[in-house]
């Protein structure tokens, strides 16, 4: 089984359905209990993979706590855990309203800290298993109304250095995905073509082929842009 944060539509569920075409069962949460049943059915009728799913807010610990829960008390070994979820806010650091940085290092940073932390030790004491970050080209280029989502992200970035590290002589693998501009919600309104975006099935398609790879080997980044680059 895999467990996916933020599952509901764009990267998370594009991951959830490749790795349903191959037979993996999935483990979700997002904050739309509607969106999340609806995934659930269109997913398990076309692939007859099972989805399991919470809505949850990830922001709040207690949250984060109360999923991870939930995937304890499926009783399945997890092959992969997939901290997606994220918010982006735009906005420059030193005119944005107050909170805000709070709210993207409790979305974009803790949410993956807490849960990878709560979901570790069955991975470690079976020494299999593949942490996926979901970061982002502003976790390594700060660009002007990033404001505090690239702090985040930045900081995403950096978690998933320290648990390779920690991890490698565990045999369990950890990847961070540095996607640039993908088709998802938080473009909406943008006056742009789709052509201009890679579509969330391409990250999804990057994912599960570093997840194939034998226990040998491990691809510690994955660092995907548009054809045409980063959308500034």
């Amino acid at each position: 089984m895999i467990v996916v944060t933020g599952g509901s539509k764009g990267i998370g569920r594009a991951i959830i359905e490749k790795f349903a075409a191959q037979g993996h069962d999935a483990a979700t949460c997002a904050r739309n209990e509607t969106e999340l049943r609806a995934m659930k059915r269109e997913v398990e009728g076309q692939y007859g993979t099972r989805v399991f799913h919470l809505a949850a807010d990830l922001a709040e610990r207690a949250e984060v706590e109360r999923f991870a829960a939930y995937v304890h008390s499926l009783d399945r070994p997890v092959d992969a855990l997939v901290n997606n979820t994220g918010l982006f806010i735009p906005g420059q650091t030193h005119i944005e309203e107050d909170g805000v940085l709070d709210l993207m290092l409790n979305t974009n940073l803790l949410s993956a800290y807490h849960l990878t932390r709560a979901l570790l030790p069955p991975m470690l004491e079976r020494q299999k298993g593949h942490i996926f970050n979901i970061c982002s080209t502003a976790s390594i280029m700060a660009y002007p109304n990033g404001g505090s989502y690239c702090i985040s992200k930045f900081a995403l970035y950096g978690f998933t250095k320290v648990l390779r590290e920690e991890l490698k002589t565990k045999q369990l693998r950890v990847t961070a995905v540095l996607p640039g501009a993908t088709l998802t919600a938080s473009w909406d309104g943008v006056d742009l073509p789709p052509e201009r975006f890679m579509p969330p099935a391409d990250v999804a398609e990057a994912v599960w082929a570093a997840f194939a790879l034998t226990g040998q080997t491990v691809l510690e980044e994955l660092l995907i842009r548009p054809q045409l680059g980063d959308i500034g």
